[in-house]
């Protein structure tokens, strides 16, 4: 027996070549386990919008403007989802050039029900990436909460989805990407997503003006109740964010799950404990942003550091996002109603640049990642650099010309009297 095993050993190896492109050659196999954790995952970040962003930003804006924010978020996911499947997702993820997409999957020519990306469907994978681009895009909503025209919202997430959003997720993500193939490395979006919402928050901030008031009187959240259910739910569904990045249910995806977890609770912390320190007391509003900051922050870094990393990442990150909604907004003098740039671009960036820090070879799987690698950290921050000056110069460009042409913020009557009865004709009780 041992002698045929050698034997048929021996056939097998000498056939090596052959193997390989027989393996090479034959098409991927569809893997139900893969397939029902991606369509889970898919769920979850589809409610990390729809409830919880949100119920995020309504709980934190005034009673008369709650209505209107809500509306957002769930007008943002509508028509998103209808642009992705036109033009978005063609322009992300097909072969085209380093800087944009093709247009092969238009209208998403060519699916088929059979279709797999690795081992799970193809359909699969559009509608997780989806999700990605819905949540991008209303994430900006916060910064312009209280004060924006809604068909100039509309017309801008629009117009931003395709010529920021699809063409960034290419870069980083897509086929030949120029991004990518520097070696920029973000697992889950942390340049894609979080930079790029946070830069196109703060100038569209910038743009549109102070709130009427701002500096003069108190802008209390309407009911941190419903902030604190959002972010709960932003918490969980990040889950389906960060460890779906792996495309399959395995141990890449659990070290995700784990790494998600700890930098979270770790920057809630660190958020808390440094209010408590500075204002004596520590707030709901405080803690809830800190689990934010955390999420953001671990995100580029999910599928390539460990848990020791990711505690570091989450204390850091939770200090820097306290700063960015507090300290750097009041030295720039601009109004970020929901601090989206505070959150989502600081954290953002602190994650991108300490994924360089932390990231190791044996979770990413990159070869010659080592914690603290210096090279790493540069390419991390151009591509931080990249994303920031293509993100604020479209934002730019495509407020200015919303602005000329229709407008982008309401009247000061409509901002006194509510933007929920005034732009949607409803209020709450």
């Amino acid at each position: 027996m041992i002698r045929l095993a050698l034997l048929a050993l021996s056939a097998i190896l000498a056939a090596g070549p052959a193997f390989a492109e027989e393996a090479a050659a034959t098409p991927p196999v569809l893997d139900s386990g893969n397939t029902a954790w991606m369509l889970i995952s898919t769920a979850l970040v589809l409610m990390m919008t729809i409830p919880g962003v949100a119920l995020f930003y309504g709980g934190m804006v005034r009673k008369k403007n709650v209505l209107a924010t809500v509306m957002q978020s769930f007008a943002v996911t509508c028509v998103i989802s209808i642009l992705w499947v036109v033009i978005g997702y063609s322009l992300a993820f097909t072969e085209g050039v380093p800087f944009i997409g093709g247009l092969s999957r238009a209208f998403l020519s060519g699916l088929e029900v059979g279709g797999l990306n690795a081992s799970f469907p193809e359909s699969v994978w559009i509608t997780f990436q989806m999700t990605f681009a819905i949540i991008t895009a209303a994430l900006i909503c916060g910064a312009v909460a209280d004060r924006m025209k809604f068909s100039a919202l509309l017309w801008f997430v629009s117009l931003w989805s395709l010529a920021v959003y699809s063409p960034v997720a290419h870069w980083v993500w897509g086929p030949k990407g120029f991004l990518f193939d520097a070696g920029v490395l973000d697992y889950a979006g942390g340049t894609v997503v979080h930079i790029n919402a946070g830069i196109a928050g703060l100038v569209a901030a910038i743009m549109l003006g102070k709130r009427r008031g701002y500096g003069a009187e108190p802008f209390p959240p309407h009911n941190l109740v419903l902030s604190l259910i959002g972010a709960a739910l932003l918490w969980v569904g990040w889950f389906g964010f960060n460890a779906g990045s792996a495309a399959a249910a395995d141990g890449r995806a659990g070290m995700a799950m784990i790494v998600t977890q700890i930098a979270t609770a770790a920057a809630a912390l660190s958020w808390m404990f440094v209010e408590w320190t500075l204002r004596g007391k520590p707030s709901v509003l405080g803690i809830i942003s800190g689990a934010v900051g955390g999420l953001v922050a671990v995100t580029p870094a999910s599928g390539f550091v460990g848990p020791m990393g990711a505690l570091a990442i989450g204390l850091v990150a939770g200090g820097a996002c306290y700063w960015g909604a507090s300290g750097l907004k009041r030295m720039c003098g601009y109004d970020d109603s929901l601090d989206v740039f505070g959150v989502h671009g600081v954290g953002g960036i602190v994650g991108a640049i300490l994924t360089g820090v932390f990231a190791v070879e044996a979770i990413g799987g990159t070869p010659g990642l080592i914690e603290g690698n210096p090279a790493q950290v540069l390419t991390q921050l151009y591509g931080i650099a990249a994303t920031i000056v293509w993100s604020a110069l479209a934002s730019f460009i495509i407020l200015k010309l919303i602005d000329l042409t229709i407008g982008l913020r309401v009247s000061e009557e409509v901002e006194r009297d509510g933007l929920d009865f005034e732009l949607h004709g409803e209020s709450m009780p």
